[in-house]
C-alpha cells in the first residue's frame, strides 16, 4: 500500500488524522508519515484499513469460490470455506487461490488486488487510468 492508498482510505473512512491514529493505535506522527510516504504501511495496517472499508461496504453477492467456480475438493482445503468468509478470502492466509503455497502479505495482495472479490480499486473509491495511474475519484482526507 502506499502513501496515495493509504490517504485514499483515510478519507473513504471520513477520518482526520488523529481519528485514524486512533482507530489503528498509532501516533498522529505515524499516520502522517504514511500518508507522507517517509514511512512505509506495515502489513498489519493495510490488513485493518482493508478490513474496515470491506465491512463499510458490506457483505459481496457471491463469495469467492462462486466467483472464482471452485470444484468441491479445492473448497474443502480452503480456509475461505471452512470460515465461510467468502467476501473476506482475501484477509485470510493460506487461500486455494493462493496457488504457490505459503505466501507473504505483499505476495498474496498482489494478487487479491486484481480479483473481483476485494475489487481493490472500487474499494478504495479509486480508478485506474489509461496511463495506469491510480487516482482518487470523490474521497479526499480532511487534513493533511
Amino acid at each position: 500500500m502506499d502513501s496515495k492508498e493509504f490517504a485514499a482510505i483515510r478519507g473513504r473512512l471520513d477520518k482526520t488524522q488523529k481519528e485514524m491514529a486512533e482507530l489503528l493505535g498509532l501516533s498522529v506522527k505515524a499516520v502522517h508519515s504514511y500518508e507522507q510516504g517517509w514511512r512505509s504501511v506495515p502489513a498489519h495496517v493495510e490488513k485493518q484499513l482493508l478490513f474496515l472499508l470491506a465491512r463499510r461496504r458490506g457483505r459481496s453477492a457471491s463469495p469467492c469460490w462462486t466467483v472464482k467456480g471452485c470444484d468441491p475438493a479445492r473448497k474443502r482445503r480452503c480456509p475461505a470455506w471452512e470460515f465461510q468468509a467468502g467476501d473476506m478470502c482475501w484477509f485470510l492466509s493460506g487461500t486455494s487461490c493462493d496457488t504457490q503455497g505459503a505466501i507473504s502479505w505483499e505476495e498474496k495482495m498482489k494478487q487479491c488486488r486484481s480479483c473481483p472479490v476485494l475489487n481493490y480499486t472500487t474499494l478504495l473509491g479509486l480508478r485506474e487510468h489509461h496511463d495506469r495511474h491510480l487516482e482518487t475519484e470523490v474521497c479526499h482526507p480532511r487534513d493533511p
